[in-house]
């Protein structure tokens, strides 16, 4: 398993990083098998957050046997002030059977906190740091202009930003200045929410940069199998490769919903992060599944959506998310 250092921190990780947010999706055994797969397989970093229900609990049922081994990046989801930090890394720390996290970032707080104010998110980092309950302090962020912040500002040993084989040309600076700042950056979305399909052009893509860190979000054994697969025999990014890769830009270009869930909850009941995302999954994905009774009744409570724009003002891609919906229910129709 190759690694790198991740900035500052001095963490040698493995490049390719284990996404823990799907494995809320399966049992404890699953999950425990999961985990252990991939640290077997060289993975040694691994990243996830309060909010992913009971992914934590998981990460400290599997692997709390080989915890000098690994690195641990979670994050303080939901924490408003300093105090709201310290209390979600207490949380953390009991649940992954830790007393310590490598890695406590803020997850992506709207505005970056004020680092001289003595009750803000940024001084709850620099406490749990005080206090040897973390090794290195980061931040979460799906707003490109708060990413370039951070990663300017000398205040964060890393930041985490939606990066993939298909990013524009403006979130790839975000690359050249972690760089030159020394800052650890590291690729959520990797796999665009699903929408990218082809691990291997996934893979490739983010591979060609040095100094980032995909974390692929993992909730099957076949999908670790992949990445690992994919770590042994790196595919050559030539011609061919980097002509399928603008393809697919170009197919993915403009306005999609990433499926980041921070859209929700919907009064109406929406299921928004697929929804929104349905006229890609029906022609990238198996179809069967989406086009079921059960999912016809998803897709037509679009019909219930009251315009109160809650969805709009959250996400963070700042998407027309009613008019969105609308548009792949239209589609939708016209597959059944």
């Amino acid at each position: 398993m190759e690694k790198t250092v991740l900035g500052r921190t001095g963490f040698e990780v493995s490049r390719t990083a284990f996404g823990a947010l799907p494995i809320q999706r399966v049992n404890f055994d699953t999950a425990k098998e999961i985990l252990l797969r991939a640290y077997e397989g060289g993975i040694n970093f691994f990243d996830t957050a309060r909010f992913y229900t009971d992914s934590e609990e998981k990460i400290g049922y599997a692997l709390a046997s080989v915890r000098r081994d690994i690195i641990l990046a979670t994050k303080a989801s939901g924490a408003k002030d300093r105090s709201g930090v310290m209390e979600c890394l207490e949380t953390s720390l009991g649940n992954m059977k830790t007393d310590y996290v490598d890695l406590l970032q803020l997850h992506n707080p709207e505005t970056l906190p004020d680092a001289d104010d003595p009750d803000s998110l940024y001084a709850g980092l620099l406490q749990a740091r005080e206090e040897g309950k973390t090794r290195a302090i980061g931040i979460t962020c799906h707003s490109l202009s708060n990413a370039l912040e951070a990663a300017r500002s000398g205040l964060y040993d890393t930041v985490q930003f939606p990066l993939s084989a298909i990013s524009s040309d403006a979130d790839y600076e975000l690359i050249d200045l972690c760089r030159q700042n020394n800052v650890g950056l590291i690729a959520m979305k990797a796999m665009c929410g699903g929408l990218l399909t082809d691990s291997r052009l996934a893979f490739a893509g983010l591979r060609r940069f040095e100094n980032v860190v995909p974390i692929w979000g993992v909730q099957r054994v076949s999908e670790l199998e992949e990445f690992l697969a994919l770590e042994e025999n790196p595919p050559v990014l030539n011609d061919a490769l980097m002509a399928e890769i603008e393809k697919e830009r170009e197919a993915l270009s403009g306005d999609f919903c990433r499926g980041c869930g921070y859209c929700l909850p919907c009064p109406a009941d929406i299921e928004i992060p697929t929804a929104a995302r349905m006229s890609f999954l029906l022609r990238r994905a198996p179809s069967e599944n989406f086009l079921s009774e059960e999912w016809q009744k998803e897709m037509n409570r679009i019909e219930d959506c009251i315009e109160c724009k809650a969805c709009t003002t959250r996400c963070p891609y700042k998407l027309d998310t009613p008019g969105l919906l609308k548009k792949m229910l239209a589609d939708y129709r016209t597959f059944l």
